[in-house]
C-alpha cells in the first residue's frame, strides 16, 4: 500500500507522512500523552474522536510496517491469545506486609516506638496515604520500559501478570523521562473505582452471569484472567506506593520525595496524602480520610503511614516480616445484624476446637457471610452467644468474619446455650482443655482425625513447607477420604495409576504431581522442620531450630533445656518441639520421609564454622558469582547474621555491583565495607 494511501484522512501534526518510522513514534508518544491527561490526570486534553483518529493511524501504519510495532506502543493494550498458565516471578525484593492498628492508642504507641527506636527526642515526619482496597503489583521497568508485572504472592514469589497489566491504561508503558533508571521495580495496587466496578456489575446482570461482591475481589478477578482481552475490558486503575530494586539511579531521600518522582515518569500517585508531624498529625490525617471515605471515587480500609526519611526507615529497620518504620491505621470494619441458626464447631490441624456461628446470610462489606468465628469456649460464655440470638457482625480486619456482640433486647424466649462436645465431631476422640489454654483440642492426633489429617497434611505440602505443587485442598482430601494418605510419608508412595484414577484427573495431571513430589524430596532443613506441623513452630522458629543445631539428629537428641538455648524460643515452644519429637509415631514418620528420599544439605553443630558468629552483615548490589540468597545461607552457617537494612549494628556491608542506597549509609555510618572476595576470606575456617 502505498504511504500516501496509510496516513489518508489524517490531518495531525507531527513529523511528514513519508517517514514511517519517525511518524510510528510520534504518534506513539502522542496517544502516550493523552491517555496519561486522561487516565492519571483526569484531565482530557484532545477529544475522543481525535485521540481514535490518532489511535487508527498508529494501527494502519504498525500493521504495514510491522517491525515499527514496539513493547511500548498503545495498540498492545488490547491483549492478546489466552496464556496457559502464569509463571512465577521471584521477587528480588521482597513484597512484605505491614503491621496494622486500630486505636488512638495503636498509633501512638508506634510514633513512641519509631522515637526510641531513632533515639529522637522531636517530632517524626510521617508520610501518610491511604491503603487501597486491591491488589498489591511489582511493575518492573528497563531502561524505561515495562517488562514485568508480578502479583505480590507469598511475598517472596508472584504471579507473571504482565499481559494483563499491559491493559491497565493508567500505567505507562513507557516512563516519561529521556534519563530513566536501568531498572526499577515500581510497587503499587491495583484497583477499580466505584463507578467502573458499578458498570461492571450492570454488564454482568444483563449478561445473566454471577456479579462481583466488592471492587476488590472484581480487581483481583480481573488481573488474574487467562485471557488479557478480558483484563482489558474492566478498566482497572493502578496508585504507586513504594519501590522495590533500583540501579543506575539516586535512591530518594523521602517516601514523600519518590512518589513526587514518579508523578515526573508519568507513573500514577495518588493525591491523598501528606506529610505531617508526630501522632497528632497520624490522627489528624485518619479524621479528615474518614470524614471523607465515602466521597472518595474507591473503595479503602485504612490508611497507611511511614517514616518519611529513608535514611531513618533503614535505621528503624524490619521486625520479622513488617518494616518497624510503617503501620496501616485501619478503619472500625463494617457490621450487621443477623441471626444465629446454629453453633457448630470446626476442628483444626493442630485440633483446636473452634466454635462457628452458623448465620442468616448477611452482607458484610459487601461480602455475603453464612459464618462466623466464637473463637473459644470462653468467648461464646464472655458474650452469652446463644442459638436463636440476633447478634452484631463485622469482618475483623476486614477478612475474618466474627461475632461481635448480641442484642439482648432481641434474645427469643427459645434461645439455646452452646455446649462444648465431649467428643471430637470428626473422630469421636475425647475433647481434651488444658487448664493454662483456653482452647479445647481433639485428643486423637493426626492419624485418628480426619481433620487434623488433612489440616495437617495440607501443611505440610504448602509452599512455605514442601512446596508441592498440584496437591491442592480437593485433591488432598480425596487422597485422605479415600484411604490413599494416612501421612505425608505417604504421598510418596503414590503412583501414576492411582493419581490418574482421581476425580479431575488425568494421566498428564497425575505426572506433574508426581515430578512435584520427586522435586520436593531436596529441600532444607528449615523447611522440613516447619512442615512438620510441630505446634508453636513457625517459619522463623523453624529456621532458627536449623541454625541452631546443624542437623535433624542433632534436634532429635536435643533435651528441652537444649531447645530453650536457641534464640527467641521460650518454655512453652521449647516444650511443644520437645514433647512431639519423643513422640514415636513422629520419629517413625521422620524416619519414614527420610526413607522415602527427603534430603539436604546439613552442617554437623561439631564442624561448623563459627569464625562469624556475632557479626552482623547486609548485602546490597549484585555479586560476581553468588546469589544474594547463597551469600546469606553461607553467613548464616558461619554463624553470622543477614539483616535487610544497615545500621550501626550492623558489622559488614557486602557490596557488588550497582549497590544503591545501603552502600552511602554504610559509609556515612563508618560501616566496614567489603566485597565477594573479603568475604569468601571471611568464611574461610
Amino acid at each position: 500500500m502505498p504511504q500516501s494511501e496509510l496516513f489518508r484522512g489524517t490531518a495531525h501534526q507531527g513529523p511528514d507522512p513519508s517517514d514511517a518510522r519517525a511518524r510510528a513514534e510520534w504518534l506513539r508518544d502522542e496517544l502516550n500523552r493523552h491517555a496519561h491527561a486522561y487516565y492519571v490526570l483526569d484531565n482530557p486534553s484532545i477529544p475522543d474522536a481525535e485521540y481514535d483518529a490518532l489511535f487508527a493511524e498508529l494501527q494502519r501504519l504498525e500493521a504495514a510496517y510491522p517491525e515499527l510495532r514496539s513493547p511500548d506502543s498503545p495498540t498492545q493494550r488490547v491483549g492478546g491469545a489466552p496464556l496457559p498458565e502464569f509463571s512465577q516471578v521471584q521477587h528480588d525484593v521482597p513484597m512484605l506486609s505491614i503491621n496494622n492498628g486500630f486505636s488512638d492508642e495503636d498509633i501512638e504507641n508506634f510514633d513512641r516506638r519509631v522515637r526510641e527506636g531513632l533515639s529522637s527526642k522531636g517530632q517524626i515526619s510521617y508520610a501518610c496515604e491511604l491503603k487501597f482496597d486491591g491488589l498489591a503489583i511489582n511493575l518492573r521497568y528497563v531502561h524505561g520500559v515495562l517488562v514485568q508485572a508480578a502479583t505480590r504472592g507469598d511475598g517472596t514469589t508472584g504471579e507473571d501478570v504482565t499481559a494483563n497489566i499491559r491493559t491497565v491504561r493508567s500505567i505507562p508503558l513507557k516512563l516519561q523521562t529521556n534519563n530513566p533508571p536501568a531498572l526499577i521495580d515500581v510497587r503499587g495496587e491495583v484497583l477499580m473505582f466505584k463507578t467502573d466496578f458499578a458498570r461492571l456489575n450492570q454488564r454482568q446482570r444483563e449478561a445473566g452471569q454471577k456479579e462481583f461482591a466488592n471492587p476488590r475481589n472484581a480487581a483481583a478477578g480481573s488481573l488474574r484472567q487467562l485471557d488479557a482481552r478480558i483484563t482489558a475490558q474492566r478498566h482497572l486503575r493502578f496508585f504507586a506506593y513504594g519501590i522495590g530494586r533500583l540501579e543506575s539511579a539516586e535512591f530518594p531521600l523521602r517516601h514523600s520525595a519518590l512518589l513526587d518522582w514518579y508523578r515526573t515518569l508519568g507513573i500514577p500517585v495518588c493525591d491523598e496524602r501528606a506529610v505531617v508531624n508526630g501522632a497528632g498529625g497520624l490522627l489528624n490525617f485518619f479524621a479528615d480520610i474518614g470524614r471523607r471515605r465515602a466521597q472518595l471515587p474507591y473503595e479503602i480500609d485504612g490508611v497507611v503511614y511511614k517514616v518519611d526519611s529513608v535514611t531513618q526507615q533503614q535505621t528503624l529497620g524490619f521486625v520479622s516480616r513488617a518494616p518497624r518504620f510503617a503501620l496501616a491505621h485501619k478503619f472500625p470494619a463494617e457490621e450487621a445484624t443477623t441471626t444465629v441458626l446454629d453453633i457448630g464447631v470446626q476442628v483444626g490441624r493442630t485440633g483446636a476446637l473452634t466454635p462457628v456461628a452458623r448465620l442468616s446470610p448477611v452482607s458484610v462489606g459487601g461480602v455475603t457471610v453464612t459464618n462466623a468465628t466464637l473463637h473459644n469456649e470462653d468467648e461464646v460464655r464472655r458474650k452469652d452467644v446463644r442459638i436463636g440470638d440476633q447478634v452484631i457482625v463485622r469482618r475483623a480486619g476486614d477478612v475474618i468474619p466474627e461475632v461481635v456482640a448480641v442484642v439482648p433486647e432481641r434474645r427469643p424466649q427459645d434461645a439455646r446455650e452452646f455446649v462444648m462436645p465431649a467428643n471430637c465431631p470428626v473422630c469421636a476422640s475425647p475433647i481434651v482443655r488444658p487448664e493454662e489454654e483456653a482452647v479445647a483440642r481433639c485428643s486423637g492426633g493426626w492419624i485418628k482425625c480426619p481433620a487434623q489429617r488433612k489440616g495437617g497434611l495440607l501443611h505440610f505440602v504448602s509452599r512455605r513447607a514442601m512446596d508441592i505443587e498440584g496437591l491442592g485442598e480437593q485433591l488432598v482430601e480425596q487422597l485422605v477420604d479415600r484411604g490413599l494418605v494416612t501421612t505425608p510419608a505417604d504421598f510418596y508412595k503414590l503412583g501414576l495409576v492411582m493419581l490418574a484414577e482421581l476425580d479431575r484427573m488425568a494421566e498428564k495431571s497425575a505426572q506433574n504431581v508426581l515430578n512435584a513430589l520427586e522435586k520436593s524430596k531436596s529441600t532444607t532443613l528449615a523447611r522440613f522442620i516447619y512442615a512438620l506441623g510441630i505446634r508453636h513452630v513457625g517459619e522463623s522458629t523453624a529456621k532458627s531450630l536449623a541454625r541452631h543445631f546443624g542437623t535433624l539428629d542433632a534436634l532429635l537428641e536435643a533435651s528441652e533445656e537444649q531447645i530453650l538455648a536457641v534464640d527467641d524460643i521460650g518454655p512453652v515452644v521449647a516444650q511443644s518441639i520437645r514433647g512431639f519429637l519423643a513422640d514415636p509415631l513422629n520419629r517413625e514418620l521422620i524416619e519414614q520421609l527420610r526413607a522415602a528420599g527427603i534430603h539436604w544439605e546439613e552442617n554437623e553443630p561439631e564442624r561448623r564454622n563459627q569464625t562469624l558468629a556475632g557479626k552482623t552483615f547486609v548485602l546490597t548490589g549484585t555479586l560476581p558469582t553468588l546469589k544474594r540468597d547463597e551469600a546469606a545461607s553461607m553467613i548464616e552457617v558461619a554463624g553470622g547474621k543477614v539483616a535487610g537494612s544497615v545500621s550501626k549494628k550492623t558489622s559488614y556491608l557486602v557490596a557488588g555491583d550497582d549497590a544503591g542506597s545501603k552502600l552511602a549509609k554504610a559509609q556515612e555510618l563508618g560501616v566496614t565495607i567489603i566485597d565477594e572476595t573479603e568475604l569468601l576470606k571471611l568464611l574461610e575456617p
